[in-house]
């Protein structure tokens, strides 16, 4: 009997304040911490939120090229993601609000591949990742530069 998936689910997290800057979040039965710099008075004892958001795009593009793949009969041999984001910091310094804090994304997509066809993945990527969903409708421009290569 297979098991049948939800289409939609709660999700819950909760997070403490330890200092200013450092926060513990437990997630199911993680942990995770968003922190900043010490420059910026953290402790640098973890990445920033929104670092962790970036992070968070890396891995969506992850998890959703390799269903893709999956679900198209695609190899993925090596999958490689790399993100530089222009970010409006005066949002974050209180100085003014922001309406779009990430004005533009690149995300530079390498993979290795025996497969001859992979522009399903190419298409599909943006219609299916949350993340990048988020992003775009937010009213970032996320630039997808895709590498493709043969072993």
């Amino acid at each position: 009997m297979a098991i049948q998936i939800k289409p939609v689910i709660t999700m819950k997290m909760e997070g403490e304040a330890n200092t200013h800057a450092l926060t513990k979040m437990k997630v199911r039965d993680l942990s995770i911490l968003t922190d900043e710099p010490v420059e910026r008075g953290g402790t640098n004892n973890a990445p920033s939120p929104t670092e962790t958001m970036l992070a968070s795009l890396i891995g969506c593009t992850n998890v959703i090229t390799q269903k893709i793949a999956t679900k198209h009969g695609i190899d993925v041999l090596e999958l490689k993601i790399g993100v530089t984001a222009q970010f409006d910091r005066r949002g974050v310094s209180l100085e003014d609000e922001i309406k779009v804090p990430f004005s533009e994304i690149d995300l530079k997509i390498e993979l290795t591949t025996n497969s001859d066809d992979v522009t399903v993945l190419q298409t599909d990527l943006s219609k299916y990742c949350p993340i990048s969903k988020i992003l775009r409708e937010s009213g970032t421009k996320v630039n997808e530069h895709w590498t493709i290569s043969r072993p």
